[in-house]
């Protein structure tokens, strides 16, 4: 069982690999760096650690701290 845990990353944005997928645990939404955001213009391979900082759910506009890891 692998341990999931909110985007604030525990404090450690290094423990999410550059092609973790994300999902918004408000409204579900998945954020998929390998498609990366066409609400936000954000460009397909953007990590999720690298969002701009104003970056919020393009579905529910809930904060990026609102995101969990979704294993693999």
């Amino acid at each position: 069982m692998s341990t999931q845990f909110e985007g604030s990353y525990l404090g450690d944005a290094a423990r999410l690999a550059p092609t973790s997928k994300l999902e918004c645990k408000i409204c579900w939404y998945l954020y998929d760096p390998a498609e990366g955001d066409a609400v936000w213009q954000v460009a397909p391979g953007t990590p999720f650690t690298q969002l701009p900082e104003h970056w919020r759910c393009p579905n529910c506009d809930g904060d990026r701290d609102q995101f969990m890891v979704v294993d693999a």
